[in-house]
């Protein structure tokens, strides 16, 4: 686990004290949420929580830590980021880029994301957004999809207790399937870059 400490420049969180565990983005975007709820809460409402998949579990994204050249995409089964969304502008959390932290939302979509048209339909993303405090209320986490058949472990967890809910222990398929109804909007990438860059004009 990587500690940073986290400072606030005119109401953003910067990476200096987020709470990152390699491979747990989805972990991570929750403490980052439980973070601006438990120092700033009035700008909650601005925050959420974007998970990033498809029907065949491959997504494509750039300027990615883990990969060897930044240049080429690392093919992801999901991943998740924190956007906000204040004073006509949009901007993108997300720890495990090499883009600035917080990076504009056209500069990462740009950069990161880019477009669907230059890849085959099944890297086409989606993007299920979620308000960070919905997420918040509503995720849950067991971290069984991280160990192997034998129960080891696939990368290390977090060393705090997994995020449960009155009401589930473990529903991050939920989150991560685009087909089914369940928290927030589902949008393709057309309607994720309109939605969100739209407010960066």
């Amino acid at each position: 686990m990587q500690a940073k400490t986290s400072v606030e420049v005119n109401g953003e969180i910067t990476s200096s004290k987020c709470v990152y565990t390699s491979c747990y983005c989805e972990e991570n975007v929750w403490k980052l949420c439980e973070q601006i709820k438990n120092e700033k809460k009035e700008i909650l409402n601005e925050h959420f929580a974007v998970f990033v998949s498809n029907e065949k579990r491959q997504v494509p994204l750039w300027m990615q830590k883990s990969a060897k050249d930044p240049l080429a995409p690392v093919v992801w089964d999901y991943h998740v980021i924190l956007l906000r969304q204040v004073e006509g502008r949009c901007l993108v959390y997300d720890l495990d880029s090499i883009l600035p932290f917080p990076c504009p939302f056209e500069q990462y979509s740009q950069q990161a994301v880019q477009n669907d048209k230059q890849l085959k339909k099944k890297f086409h993303r989606k993007f299920r957004v979620v308000p960070a405090e919905v997420f918040l209320r509503t995720f849950a986490s067991d971290r069984s999809h991280m160990k192997m058949p034998n129960g080891e472990w696939i990368k290390a967890p977090p060393p705090y207790s997994p995020i449960r809910t009155s009401e589930s222990t473990m529903n991050l398929e939920e989150f991560i399937d685009m087909t089914e109804e369940g928290e927030g909007e589902v949008m393709d990438y057309k309607a994720f870059v309109r939605n969100f860059a739209a407010v960066t004009n």
